[in-house]
């Protein structure tokens, strides 16, 4: 899917993102308008372009598309290979999940009397513009795997912050946590500002 890029629905998306924020809105409000926006962008699969789209053998991807100047947010695609899936992990800020391809299943979890995590409800299923949301306030810990044994998966995510650089955790079943940063699987950023190149002079 790398002919004919359409970048500017990745540029709308930000600064429509951007001017959300400026309006400083509650959680709440934050992330039901921030779902309509990201649901929009997954919506159409014609601007991701194919090296941020790049499955790993090994592990899955999260490449990075965007951080606001002031780290009040960060866009990244999420790329997983046949069968891959993360630990029990959290995020500790704010975050929206779209679907743009493939499907992933994402199993939430809860601590028990004795603080062990066990799963909370079933899992579910986000499929092509589909989005969901998790926070600290509304349910933060889970475990996200490709839906597929036999294709590659990408969901778009939106944090309420530099997700790189957030220091969070992976969990064992038994409640215990490891702190981790994720970083970025890619060095360098797309171009989705040179305007030339979608309009060139005459």
């Amino acid at each position: 899917m790398t002919q004919n890029l359409r970048p500017e629905r990745l540029r709308h998306f930000i600064d429509r993102f951007a001017a959300l924020l400026d309006q400083q809105p509650d959680e709440a409000t934050l992330l039901d308008h921030g779902q309509q926006l990201l649901a929009e962008l997954v919506a159409e699969d014609d601007w991701l372009p194919g090296e941020l789209a790049q499955p790993d053998p090994q592990r899955y991807q999260q490449y990075l598309l965007h951080c606001d100047s002031r780290q009040r947010f960060s866009v990244v695609s999420f790329v997983w290979g046949p069968g891959q899936q993360t630990p029990i992990h959290d995020h500790r800020v704010w975050g929206l999940i779209g679907m743009l391809r493939g499907a992933e299943l994402a199993q939430g979890f809860a601590r028990d009397a004795q603080g062990a995590l066990r799963p909370e409800g079933a899992a579910v299923r986000l499929a092509p513009g589909q989005v969901e949301a998790v926070s600290p306030r509304i349910g933060d810990i889970h475990q996200v795997s490709n839906a597929f044994s036999d294709q590659v998966s990408i969901s778009i995510h939106v944090y309420g912050g530099n997700i790189g650089a957030v220091k969070r955790a992976v969990y064992a079943v038994d409640g215990s946590e490891k702190p981790f940063i994720s970083g970025y699987s890619n060095t360098h950023l797309p171009n989705i500002w040179d305007l030339s190149r979608e309009n060139p002079a005459r």
